[in-house]
C-alpha cells in the first residue's frame, strides 16, 4: 500500500497518459547559484531527493555534474529516463523515508518535496537521511513551499482522492497531495533537532511553479 506521500505518482500518470508533463520544466535558479557559491564542482557527488520530471537534474547533467537523482515516484522516474536517455543511469527510485541508501554526496538538494511530508516522524527522517548521506564537509541545500510566517497542513487521509486542477493544457482530474507550511522558527528548530547545522536561510522562487519557497542551507555538525 502506497505511502500518503507518494500521491504524486498518480499525478505524474494522469498528466503523463495526456502527453504532458506536470510541471512546467524551469529549473529552480537556486539550485546552481548554490551550487556556485559554495564551491561545489564538476567532481563532487550530488543527490537530489524528489527529481520530479527532471527540471533541475536536466541542467545540472548537460553541464556535467556527478548527478544522482531519485524520487519516490516510479512513474517519475520513468518519464526522466524516457525523456533523458542519454542520462538514464543517472535516475533512480529512492524513498528516503522508509528506503535504504548507502553512499554519502558532498552535495544534497531537495527543491520542494519536504512540504508534502505531513507526519513529523516522516519530517525527522527526511531531515536524518540528509544528514547521514552527506560526506564530513558535504552540504545540503533544502526548498519548502512556504513564506516563513503561515503554518498550515493538509489531511493525509485525502491523499490520492481525486480532485479538478486547472493545469496549463487545460482542467485535469488528478490526485490531491498532501502539504504542511511552516514558519522559519520550525523549520530552523527541524534542521536543529536533526542534527544539522544551518548555514543559511531565506526566501527564494521556482517561477513559474512555486512562487514561495523557504530555503535553508545545511551542513552536518
Amino acid at each position: 500500500m502506497k505511502k500518503y506521500y507518494e500521491a504524486y505518482d498518480e499525478r505524474y500518470k494522469a498528466a503523463h497518459s495526456k502527453g504532458v508533463s506536470w510541471l512546467s520544466g524551469k529549473n529552480s535558479p537556486i539550485v546552481l547559484d548554490t551550487i556556485k557559491k559554495y564551491n561545489i564542482n564538476i567532481a563532487d557527488s550530488i543527490l537530489e531527493i524528489g527529481c520530479g520530471e527532471g527540471r533541475d537534474a536536466r541542467e545540472l547533467l548537460k553541464k556535467g555534474y556527478r548527478l544522482m537523482a531519485t524520487d519516490v515516484s516510479e512513474e517519475a522516474i520513468r518519464y526522466c529516463k524516457n525523456t533523458m536517455p542519454l542520462f538514464k543511469h543517472c535516475f533512480n527510485i529512492l524513498d528516503c523515508i522508509n528506503g535504504e541508501h548507502k553512499d554519502r554526496y558532498d552535495f544534497i538538494y531537495s527543491v520542494a518535496v519536504v512540504h508534502m511530508l505531513v507526519l513529523q516522524e516522516d519530517r525527522n527522517r527526511f531531515y536524518g537521511f540528509i544528514r547521514e548521506h552527506l560526506t564530513e564537509n558535504g552540504i545540503a541545500l533544502i526548498c519548502t513551499m512556504g513564506d516563513g510566517e503561515e503554518e498550515m497542513q493538509s489531511d493525509i487521509n485525502d491523499a490520492f482522492k481525486l480532485r479538478e486542477r486547472q493545469h496549463q493544457s487545460g482542467k485535469m482530474l488528478v490526485a490531491a497531495t498532501t502539504c504542511r507550511k511552516v514558519t522559519f522558527e520550525t523549520f530552523k528548530r527541524e534542521i536543529k533537532s536533526n542534527g544539522l547545522v544551518l548555514i543559511e536561510n531565506g526566501i527564494t522562487a521556482a517561477q513559474p511553479d512555486f512562487n514561495s519557497l523557504m530555503f535553508a542551507v545545511v551542513s552536518r555538525k
